[in-house]
């Protein structure tokens, strides 16, 4: 069995070097999942057991091939992988399975990861709750009956569990974020064009979304973020990106954190949400930054109507359903469509006009301080059978995912932003914060992320408990 300690860079280095088998860790992994899995349903769509003990023995007998030679990865159900059923969590691709790899999917193969099924998505990936009527929900591993997040919630489960090492993730409206919060893992938004998006559909309108790396470490992170980086000559607005594995924490002395809070009481937060985030911000004081609370001197509300038009202008646009298949859809992808629809040029260059303005005003900022810091949820998991909260704080919450509002300063910009894990609250669950800087500076964030966790280890200290 695989031990909750164990670190994916160290698994990978023992794999390239011949002193740990494929075969071992692959009977280790799929025993992991045989405990775990029947209890939180994260992982889907596996592939037959037998045909990956044969991957795993090939691997072993060939030659070592990339930085994940022999590593077990289980890929997002949003990714299209070959051969194995890729459903996007929707009816529509119930019996969908793909005759090509998506590019983030072959990147893992060459990099010699064997891909052993998919991890649990909402439907589309909308909304930050896992469930979906093709597999059902996921469910947190502090507590089966609460939500895990999303739209990356079978991921971060499967890391927080141990049942993969790794995970990809994806991030529109905190789907890497939120999720790793309430899992107590790590998970990363990378600078917008530095992890390519697949080269298929409108590739210029419609930059909100990243993919990006999950794990139990930001070291971790770094080793599967040089392998989902650089460009791809069929997919423009790409960034060059130097390796940053392996990682070295950073020297805090002098580094200058805004913590921004609830933007000076624009985004209600469920009791001890705050508190618990703060306690980060005091391990990152006692590693000698100075920490101080930042006014971001720019209307939240702008930047959340700038958001979701945008959103809604993205979403309908890569939902394209006929009109049959509407009903095969949920209240929320609905809503989306329609919404996008509606919109007019006008709306979208008012949109494009607000965040333009936060751009500058969030570059200016950053002058002050070299990062700056938000918590990564504004409410604890919720109840399983809750499809989204309608309020908090008494606050009323006006569309689906109002109530994930917290994240929409760094998704609107496309900043880099780590989300660590923060501690957990009264009710024995985890919360998290976000770190996030300049364009660029994805090295520097998770070097920074790198010192915290080695003053925390929350995910290796504080594991799920195992099931009866």
């Amino acid at each position: 069995m695989l031990p909750p300690t164990l670190s994916a860079t160290e698994l990978a280095r023992d794999l390239s070097t011949g002193r740990v088998l494929a075969v071992d860790v692959m009977q280790a992994t799929l025993d992991r999942i045989a405990l775990w899995n029947p209890k939180v349903n994260a992982i889907v769509g596996m592939k037959d057991r037998n045909a990956l003990m044969a991957e795993a023995q090939a691997a072993d007998e060939g030659a070592k091939i990339g930085p994940l030679h022999g590593l077990p990865v289980a890929v997002k159900d949003l990714v299209n992988v070959q051969g194995v059923i890729s459903t996007h969590g929707s009816p529509i691709f119930r019996d969908f399975v793909p005759e090509v790899d998506d590019l983030l999917a072959r990147r893992l193969r060459q990099a010699g990861a064997i891909l052993i099924g998919k991890t649990n998505v909402p439907e589309f990936g909308l909304g930050s709750h896992t469930f979906n009527p093709v597999y059902g929900p996921s469910r947190n591993p502090y507590n089966l009956d609460v939500s895990c997040g999303g739209s990356s919630g079978g991921a971060a489960v499967a890391l927080a569990t141990g049942m993969t090492l790794l995970a990809d993730g994806s991030d529109m409206m905190g789907s890497l974020r939120n999720p790793a919060a309430w899992n107590n893992v790590y998970g990363l938004r990378p600078t917008w064009g530095r992890v390519p998006s697949e080269p298929t559909g409108d590739m210029y309108l419609h930059p909100l979304s990243t993919l990006g790396p999950m794990a139990r470490s930001p070291q971790d992170l770094a080793l599967l973020l040089d392998v989902l980086s650089g460009p791809d000559v069929r997919v423009p607005l790409t960034r060059a990106a130097e390796p940053i594995s392996p990682l070295k924490p950073l020297d805090l002395e002098e580094l200058r954190v805004g913590w921004l809070g609830n933007w000076g009481g624009n985004y209600p937060m469920e009791p001890g949400v705050l508190s618990t985030c703060e306690a980060a911000l005091a391990v990152l004081s006692d590693l000698g930054a100075h920490v101080e609370t930042a006014n971001p001197n720019f209307p939240s509300e702008r930047i959340w109507n700038s958001w979701i038009t945008l959103r809604s202008f993205a979403v309908s646009a890569g939902l394209k359903v006929q009109q049959a298949q509407r009903a095969q859809l949920k209240d929320t992808a609905l809503w989306e469509l329609d919404t996008g629809l509606s919109l007019s040029a006008p709306d979208i260059q008012v949109a494009s006009e607000a965040r333009s303005d936060w751009f500058r005003a969030c570059v200016q900022l950053l002058e002050t301080y070299d990062v700056l810091m938000l918590p990564s949820a504004q409410v604890w998991p919720f109840a399983l059978e809750t499809a989204w909260p309608k309020s908090i704080a008494d606050c009323d919450m006006d569309t689906y995912h109002r109530w994930m509002e917290v994240v929409t300063p760094v998704s609107l910009l496309g900043l880099p932003s780590l989300a660590v894990p923060a501690g957990f609250g009264a009710n024995g669950l985890p919360m998290g914060v976000q770190i996030f800087g300049r364009m660029g500076e994805d090295r520097r964030i998770l070097e920074i992320g790198q010192a915290y966790h080695q003053a925390t280890e929350w995910p290796q200290k504080v594991p799920p408990p195992v099931p009866a």
